[in-house]
């Protein structure tokens, strides 16, 4: 049992009956920021370790306080991504650097913007404060370091001699030297006060990121895309090591206070933690499911923070050192999930290539099917809940014996990846959706292709099958819903109305109805008969799933469930007791139109099933949890 859950155990509320499993062995992190709504692309400390600074795509810098996690200030004002952020010496002032070719300084107290440095004519990508606060170094990728005097925004110098962008920027402890790293594979050091070029550190393979003084200004860390760092002695320009584990580029490098440990941020989506006396990894810390663009340590050493392409900052215990993770399931995001009919069985696909099938009472691991060579989008199980289906990114569709894992068939046919697959209410049939713009009908005992349905004009992104089994409906990126006979393969209908992609179909348990949802944030209601539009539900959401309740009242889906009966926008009904069920939206485990259980991000779902009581999550991180409660 973890810290926390021993500390508020008497607290927890008695209708949660099991909860997931929680490691012995924690990863250190402490906290995650969550408020940017695009990719953050640089976070820096203040000196005083009190406040915690985030630039991001979405043309904003964030202020947090680092002991608590509340956001304090949005500073707005740049007219495109921010890409680094850095504080003045005497924590009054912010630099922010962004695509907008400007260098803005804010005032810290009060978010004001205290001067905008214009100069540049390209993207600014790094910014950084002197040591002794007298000046601003940029780079940018006109090929130019910009000096600003840090008091009054002039511009003091311009350093031309890299032949490529420039990347990032550093001073030395002493502020007499200034590293900056360009597109060239280099790395060059320049005289502050007279502006000339000192030195040129060649070696890195590729493109070179981000640079680093280490504390003492005895050496110079530099991260490449060739997948390594380098420590550079200072006196003497040779290169001392090179720092080898990541599995893709480097973004960026900081060096611990003391200079004792060094922290590499990558596109592997790990920090990684090394010794400085020996150049071994200490430590991987995972849990960014996007690249890692920044890392900075808090004034004291004890915390570090990252930030990353998946929209948070992080932050980490930087003294806690633990073993690795090894996770249990899958290796790669969980694409889909799904129960069988009987409830007492879990199936997930993964981007890794398998299947999975869990003990849905215990949550235990039962077999994992092997055999696709690509990404697996779908799974589906027979109305008998014998047989399993799979789509997969391979072109193929197999069919596995749901008890003993092994393979029926494997459906070829499809001239790409494969995006949905379905049985027929009889399992006689199987249908499955491709990016060939086609949909196929299967013999599902024999695996004999029975027909090939034509005339979307883009991918088809899902199928469904109404309750007597008759018609087959299919959405697609090109804005329509298709009605087909599934004993001729003729196209009944073509339903149009959306204006973008559709992403989900589902009949009505009655089959009178048809539901879809597009990306147009709409869910449209359809006669199955006829294929006239009966209502427009505006919901002001991207709904992926859908799904009819059993009495065909309402729609549950991804967002929370629909009423069917209003055209308002996100109807929910007045009557607290019509939706009873628990589903999962965005970062929460709900029931009807009360939130239960606040998801954190590394438990925030890429796939969902729910049965009853019990919800199932599927992970970016390749495990599955499972919740049950007791209501």
């Amino acid at each position: 049992m973890s810290v926390v859950r021993k500390q508020f155990e008497d607290q927890m509320p008695r209708w949660i009956q099991r909860l997931p499993k929680v490691q012995q062995d924690w990863s250190g992190l402490i906290r995650t920021f969550d408020g940017h709504s695009h990719c953050v692309k640089a976070v820096a400390f203040s000196p005083d370790g009190g406040q915690l600074a985030s630039a991001s795509d979405d043309w904003t810098v964030r202020l947090w306080d680092a002991a608590t996690g509340a956001a304090r200030q949005t500073l707005e004002g740049h007219s495109s991504p921010v890409i680094a952020v850095a504080f003045s010496p005497d924590g009054s002032q912010l630099a922010s650097a962004s695509d907008d070719w400007t260098v803005r300084l804010w005032d810290v107290a009060t978010g004001a913007v205290r001067q905008t440095l214009k100069g540049h004519s390209h993207l600014v990508q790094a910014v950084a404060f002197s040591p002794d606060g007298s000046q601003l170094a940029s780079a940018s990728d006109d090929g130019t370091v910009g000096l600003w005097d840090a008091a009054t925004g002039a511009a003091r110098q311009t350093l031309k001699g890299h032949s490529s962008r420039v990347k990032a920027v550093a001073f030395s402890p002493d502020s007499s030297q200034l590293a900056s790293a360009s597109y060239y594979c280099s790395v060059r050091l320049w005289d502050v006060a007279t502006g000339a070029a000192r030195q040129t550190l060649e070696g890195h393979s590729s493109r070179v990121r981000a640079v680093a003084f280490s504390p003492d200004g005895s050496q110079l860390a530099s991260a490449s895309d060739d997948w390594t760092v380098r420590l550079w002695d200072m006196a003497t320009g040779a290169a001392r090591q090179t720092l080898r584990g990541h599995s893709s580029r480097v973004r960026a490098v900081a060096f611990s206070p003391d200079g004792r440990q060094l922290a590499s941020a990558s596109d592997d989506r790990t920090v990684r933690l090394w010794d400085m006396a020996t150049g071994a990894a200490r430590q991987t810390l995972k849990g960014h499911s996007g690249w890692v663009k920044a890392v900075a340590f808090s004034p004291d050493g004890s915390q570090l923070a990252s930030a990353s392409d998946d929209r948070t900052v992080r932050l980490w215990d930087a003294a806690k050192w633990v073993a690795p993770q090894t996770l249990k399931g899958h290796s790669r995001p969980v694409k889909a999930i799904a129960f069988s009919p009987d409830g007492s069985q879990l199936a997930s696909a993964s981007y890794d290539c398998t299947v999975r099938l869990w003990d849905a009472a215990t949550g235990t691991a039962r077999q994992t099917l092997r055999g696709h060579s690509g990404w697996v989008n779908a799974i589906a199980s027979s109305p008998d809940g014998n047989r399993l289906a799979s789509a997969s990114d391979d072109r193929t569709v197999r069919l596995w014996d749901a008890a003993t894992g092994a393979v029926y068939q494997t459906l070829r046919g499809h001239s790409s990846r494969v995006r949905a697959v379905t049985f027929s209410p009889d399992g006689s049939q199987l249908a499955s959706a491709s990016d060939g713009w086609m949909v196929r009908l299967w013999d599902a005992v024999t695996g004999a292709a029975c027909q090939t349905l034509r005339g979307h004009l883009r991918p088809v992104n899902a199928v469904a099958f109404s309750p007597d089994g008759s018609q087959l409906a299919s959405a697609s990126t090109d804005c329509t819903v298709r009605l087909w006979d599934v004993a001729t393969g003729a196209a009944r209908q073509t339903l149009e109305g959306h204006s973008s992609s559709v992403n989900a179909v589902t009949f009505s348990p009655d089959g009178s109805q048809l539901a879809s949802a597009s990306n147009d944030e709409t869910i449209r209601l359809w006669d199955a008969v006829t294929g006239v539009a009966r209502q427009t539900l505006k919901v002001n959401a991207v709904i992926q799933t859908l799904l009819f309740s059993s009495d065909g009242s309402y729609l549950e889906t991804d967002r929370g469930p629909v009423d069917t009966t209003s055209s308002l926008a996100g109807a929910v009904p007045p009557q607290p007791n019509l939706f009873r069920g628990v589903f999962v939206k965005e970062q929460w485990i709900a029931r009807g139109m009360e939130n239960l259980l606040w998801l954190p991000p590394d438990y925030r779902a890429t796939s969902a099933a729910v049965r009853g009581n019990t919800v199932f999550l599927g992970h970016a991180s390749g495990n599955v949890s499972m919740f049950e409660f007791d209501f």
